[in-house]
């Protein structure tokens, strides 16, 4: 495994091919160019939609290319009951989601983009250095072509760190997969005026900052086996981030601070989550999804609970295509992810759940200890466990933010994200879908697809800002 410099604090100066900046710097540049795109969004009813339409046969809508993605049905049977329908979207083709790293002066940047996608809540977010589908850099738009995508293709490209499918969000994606990729560059990289290089130390600070850095860069930088705390640090009068500093760090299974599960145990363990899953899931036309209604300005449940279907119209003077409309889906209320903590053995233990969600490939993926969509409260969980973990809340709060969910295909989705140390009082013996890991033991996962969820992946993001 390619083992490269972290810093650990801001770094100002410059390089033959681009700034590198303070924290304070990044910010001014945020502002600049916040102040220099033209960013609109306004909500359009469907028959204003270009280019999209509803297939007459299925109620689908899709485009007229055949491609980006469609909104269609998904029906879920349960033994051979059906419990289970919503709209879904069915993007089968895998994009890119890319950062290109380089050193300066022994420290390693990740090169960002400032990028406006329609359903962010606050127009521009921090993203990879390539946040592309298949469709846009194959310029299925005809519009420009992708910045920097030869880094990651062909036969020019950096020297890869990293190249693994992950998926997205199996409540709302059908089978989603995206291709997140590191590679590492040596040679000058001219640096657009939307782009500018930052330290992993300023990128895991600026996690901290509501709905700064988006989804895509946050599943990128959680995959980097390389973004580790120094593991010679000596210990400090912080308990909770020396338990943290010893989770990221491999311990022997013979030591007194080996993990409380080894591997092999954690595998099967998750293996054995995916065999006590029973129901099916398939695509079904969207106007046989019972319980939801079409209208003219969205797409939504008769309970109005859940997430609607809307149409909008955006323009970005940043963007390969400049105007467009497309369809996006909207959430009611806010989602939330937490991770509960506690030390075992001296080294800080994550409490993973293996959750089902419908849309996934492999049905089971590793999840935060907590995790409830928009519009879902703490009573509603049938769980006791997981319910009186979220009523009661013991220990202490070190990560607490909210972050935006894909600008690209959500409107205005946000999750509060938590990172809570538990007080003696959370058990070790937990029920049988969790399991207790050190944060080392989910990086290894991350080397291979399906394993972590994308909330689980955002959470690690942000636990590297807690070092």
């Amino acid at each position: 495994m390619t083992r490269l410099a972290a810093s650990h604090a801001g770094t100002d100066g410059r390089a033959d091919d681009g700034a590198l900046m303070s924290i304070s710097g990044f910010h001014d540049w945020w502002a600049e160019r916040n102040a220099a795109g033209h960013f609109a969004v306004r909500r359009i009813p469907f028959s204003e939609l270009e280019s999209w339409a509803f297939e007459p046969d299925t109620g689908n809508l899709g485009h007229e290319s055949g491609r980006f993605f469609t909104i269609e049905g998904l029906r879920v049977r349960d033994g051979g009951v059906e419990t289970w329908s919503q709209p879904i979207i069915n993007q089968p083709e895998i994009g890119i989601l890319g950062i290109v790293v380089k050193e300066f002066d022994g420290v390693l940047h990740c090169l960002m983009q400032a990028k406006m996608e329609p359903g962010n809540v606050n127009t521009l977010q921090l993203s990879p250095t390539v946040q592309a589908t298949r469709s846009n850099y194959t310029r299925v738009h005809r519009g420009t072509g992708t910045p920097y995508l030869e880094c990651f293709i062909g036969p020019d490209r950096g020297e890869v760190l990293v190249d693994v499918l992950q998926s997205e969000q199996g409540a709302w994606f059908w089978r989603k997969r995206n291709r997140n990729m590191v590679v590492l560059v040596t040679g000058d990289i001219p640096v657009r005026e939307d782009f500018c290089w930052l330290s992993l130390a300023q990128l895991r600070e600026l996690t901290r900052i509501d709905n700064l850095v988006n989804m895509d860069a946050r599943t990128v930088l959680s995959c980097m086996p390389f973004a580790l705390p120094q593991e010679d640090g000596a210990p400090t009068d912080d308990a909770f981030r020396d338990a943290l500093v010893r989770s990221y760090q491999y311990q022997a299974d013979g030591t007194e601070t080996r993990p409380l599960h080894t591997a092999g145990e954690i595998l099967s363990w998750f293996t054995e989550a995916k065999t006590r899953c029973d129901w099916t899931a398939r695509l079904v036309p969207l106007e046989g999804v019972a319980g939801w209604k079409r209208g003219d300005d969205e797409i939504a449940d008769h309970e109005g609970r859940r997430f609607r279907i809307i149409a909008v119209e955006a323009e970005a003077g940043t963007r390969e295509v400049q105007r467009w409309t497309q369809p996006l889906l909207y959430p009611r209320g806010r989602g939330r992810a937490v991770f509960f903590a506690r030390s075992i053995r001296g080294v800080l233990h994550l409490l993973v759940q293996a959750r089902p969600e419908y849309g996934l490939m492999d049905m089971v993926e590793m999840a935060p200890t907590v995790h409830l969509l928009p519009g879902t409260e703490p009573t509603d969980v049938d769980d006791p466990f997981t319910r009186d973990l979220l009523i009661s809340q013991p220990g202490v709060t070190h990560y607490d933010t909210v972050l935006s969910e894909e600008g690209g295909r959500f409107y205005k989705a946000l999750t509060r994200y938590q990172i809570i140390e538990a007080d003696e009082t959370m058990p070790i013996d937990v029920p049988p879908n969790f399991r207790w890991m050190t944060v080392r033991q989910l990086l290894d996962l991350l080397r291979h697809g399906h394993y972590l969820n994308i909330e689980a992946r955002s959470l690690l993001a942000c636990m590297h800002s807690l070092c």
